[in-house]
């Protein structure tokens, strides 16, 4: 018998919308659009927090990153400034940090230069590298061809270099790289291996700032060139002159960087903790930054929940528009059929039927949007992707959620013109004309 008045109560109410079909249509709209909103929303959001999330896991969730910066710089009563600045990470630094901290299972200093690197007659900006053969237990970049650095080429200072794809894609096009010597700064070193080049970010986008300062420092937007620390402490030095209008500055910087494997996931905020000390203890002047990538993972994951609260809410909001347009629509239809709801009334409907079936209208209606809305929503990230280039992740829980808000306005707007139609006064329905 429920079966029976159900199946009856869904037929007339498919019967009524089709009768009015461009006014059906033009009222499912804003349900679909409401739908496809926040299923689209979402999706970017998610891929946008997956992708700086997958990023910040690449630096390492149990490496601590210390980097060296240039503290403001100090002037005379002339406002000249001073002719040599020495700051930054030092030697003594790593060998402090090898010693004094516990848990740690490996320490990668780095020197990095900028440089021109040419073969032949091509010519590529790049950015030397100076590290140890164990640099690639703290980074994400990974062997494609031949070989990385040994320690036979760090106590030798040989010249040999490991490039990665960004400069065999620039200088070498078609030629095989191995093998071959590449002249930087009057030089030439011989490429013994390929490695795989650092994927640029979206985090430099403004998501987190000591995120991109990590990531672009560390040869996400450069071609890199990987060369034993020795021989460019060696070649290169560790003074650089710069000229700046009529003033000439002289620096010295041992160390860019300083890469610290902690043993365990737990006690890397406790590494931190010590390295903080030492720094503050030896350094003078605050010409350092550390960085934790689980910090920033952890804060990705809250910025993330966020991010995806106010994308939500903000797409909601349109459902609710769309629903106050359903019901709009639907007290209009119950004015135009008082007549209609007087002789159900007259033939034995009780209050309950009439509410079933405008209620039953509304969540047709509400239902046949939320289905396209879904359709249509899923199509947007992908078109997203496919010509923005943006990663989009359409998650289930997305959809279930959509679906549900959309079923839950079709009843929310739909309950006060069927409790209306419900409650009409049969005789003077009657006479409504």
């Amino acid at each position: 018998m429920f079966v029976f008045r159900f199946k009856r109560t869904v037929k007339l109410g498919v019967k009524s919308l089709w009768m009015h079909r461009l006014r059906s249509t033009l009222t499912t709209l804003g349900i679909i659009f409401g739908v496809a909103s926040v299923i689209a929303m979402l999706a970017i959001g998610e891929g946008a927090s997956k992708d700086a999330q997958e990023q910040i896991a690449r630096l390492g969730s149990r490496n601590v990153i210390i980097k060296t910066i240039k503290p403001p710089e100090e002037q005379d009563a002339s406002g000249e400034s001073s002719s040599m600045l020495d700051y930054g990470l030092t030697y003594s630094d790593a060998e402090r940090f090898r010693n004094g901290i516990p848990d740690v299972e490996v320490i990668v200093p780095i020197r990095r230069l900028s440089e021109q690197a040419w073969y032949r007659n091509r010519k590529a900006s790049i950015e030397i590298v100076g590290t140890v053969p164990w640099h690639p237990d703290t980074s994400p970049i990974k062997l494609k061809m031949g070989r990385f650095l040994s320690s036979t080429d760090m106590h030798y200072k040989q010249s040999i270099c490991v490039v990665d794809e960004r400069v065999v894609r620039d200088l070498f096009a078609f030629d095989d790289p191995l093998g071959q010597d590449l002249k930087i700064a009057g030089d030439y070193y011989r490429v013994v291996g390929i490695v795989s080049a650092q994927v640029s970010s979206s985090a430099e986008n403004g998501l987190n700032s000591d995120f991109s300062t990590a990531a672009g420092q560390g040869g996400a937007n450069v071609a890199n060139i990987y060369i034993p620390l020795t021989t460019v402490k060696d070649r290169f030095g560790e003074i650089s002159l710069q000229f700046s209008g009529t003033s000439r500055n002289i620096e010295k910087v041992e160390l860019q960087e300083i890469i610290i494997k902690v043993g365990s996931m737990e006690n890397v905020l406790g590494v931190r903790d010590i390295l903080g000390t030492l720094l503050a203890r030896f350094h003078k002047k605050d010409d350092y930054q550390v960085i934790v990538p689980l910090e920033l993972l952890k804060q990705a994951e809250r910025t993330k929940l966020i991010f995806s609260i106010v994308l939500g809410s903000i797409a909601a909001i349109s459902l609710v528009v769309g629903g106050i347009g359903i019901m709009n629509i639907m007290l209009a239809t119950v004015s135009e059929r008082t007549r209609e709801i007087g002789i159900r009334r007259a033939l034995g409907a009780k209050k309950n039927d009439i509410i079933i079936q405008f209620l039953s209208e509304t969540l047709i209606l509400t239902l046949a949007g939320g289905v396209l809305g879904i359709i249509l929503g899923s199509l947007i990230p992908f078109l997203v992707t496919y010509f923005g280039k943006m990663p989009t992740v359409i998650t289930t829980s997305s959809l279930i959620l959509s679906f549900g808000i959309s079923a839950a306005v079709g009843i929310t707007f739909g309950l006060y013109p069927a409790y209306r139609a419900a409650n009409m006064d049969p005789i003077e329905s009657l006479r409504h004309e």
